[in-house]
């Protein structure tokens, strides 16, 4: 059994690892670190872990653990690690986006692996610090890493993408509240989100020179969780052809499925599974994508980097169903 350390736990994403680290069957939950709820128990906060955990938030750490996985605000996991140091062997699994780009990787001698699997899962296996990806870099990369494999992402790409009120955290902010978000839809951040830089950086990997524009409207939902991304550009293959390569690009990956049918959110909240559909009309082909945000876009990911980063199965503790209704 490996242990595992968890700090920042009070939020959406921590509430999600520590149920899947829980039951997990080759590791265990060795401490939460939450200086705001230090001596808590954690099912207080993650109150569906009543009779499930009896183990309360701590202010202090292990430095001896296995595995840390970092669930802090963005900008704050390079501060916790200038104050806390961890044994060499400790490998660490970072959430936010203080690591993902190439210019950020390298941090106090350790060097972050981008931690997507389908685009490099060799490199993670042989890694000891991960890079967790970002929840809508995760829908769209993995709409978009077939077709740039073979060169053939030769224009403008459009990307629309709607996320739950979840993605945004836990702390309440004017566009959570429930009065504003309920029966309301709006754009944020449109063309400059954050995560295009580490898409960018994906792509030019499998796309010598990638430099095609990426128009991204990133939208906000009224429901919990999850990431619908619907993604069109120029194609002058036939659908066919777009169908096998998805499928040939994704038939070792045991999380993403391309499916002849379209796709929706239902399909995948509470899994770590993306759907893809694809679709032609005249010379565009239109990519829908989705996942849930807080698992394949977070939490779950990370698992599945954990396992692979110790040798496990790629799915371990990872079989989780959708919910239908």
């Amino acid at each position: 059994m490996i242990k595992v350390g968890i700090v920042g736990g009070a939020g959406y994403t921590a509430g999600e690892l520590i149920r899947l680290v829980i039951n997990h069957p080759k590791v265990v939950l060795d401490f939460v670190f939450s200086t705001s709820n230090a001596g808590n128990f954690i099912y207080e906060v993650h109150q569906d872990l009543l009779g499930a955990l009896d183990l309360k938030f701590t202010d202090s750490i292990n430095t001896d653990v296995d595995v840390l996985f970092l669930c802090l605000g963005h900008g704050n996991s390079k501060k916790f690690l200038e104050q806390n140091q961890f044994s060499d062997t400790t490998k660490i699994i970072d959430l936010s986006n203080d690591f993902r780009l190439e210019k950020d990787a390298v941090f106090e001698g350790k060097e972050f692996v981008y931690g997507l699997p389908e685009l490099q899962k060799n490199e993670i296996e042989k890694a000891s610090y991960i890079a967790n990806p970002g929840c809508f870099a995760t829908a769209i990369q993995l709409a978009l890493l077939p077709l740039v494999k073979e060169n053939l992402v030769n224009s403008s790409v459009h990307i629309n993408a709607t996320t739950g009120a979840t993605g945004v955290g836990v702390t309440p902010g004017e566009t959570t509240h429930f009065s504003w978000r309920d029966n309301n839809f709006s754009v944020y951040k449109a063309f400059t989100h954050q995560h295009l830089d580490e898409i960018n950086e994906s792509l030019a990997t499998l796309q010598k020179g990638f430099s095609k524009e990426l128009f991204f409207i990133p939208n906000r939902g009224n429901f919990s969780r999850g990431i619908f991304a619907s993604i069109y550009l120029d194609f002058d293959k036939n659908i066919d052809a777009a169908f096998q390569l998805f499928e040939d690009f994704y038939k070792a990956a045991p999380f993403t499925h391309i499916s002849k049918i379209p796709v929706h959110l239902k399909q995948v909240v509470n899994t770590n599974n993306c759907f893809i559909h694809l679709q032609k009309h005249n010379n565009t082909l239109l990519i829908t994508s989705v996942i849930d945000n807080l698992l394949k876009g977070a939490s779950g990911q990370a698992i599945q980097n954990m396992n692979l980063l110790f040798g496990f199965d790629e799915t371990e503790g990872l079989q989780l169903k959708a919910t239908s209704f």
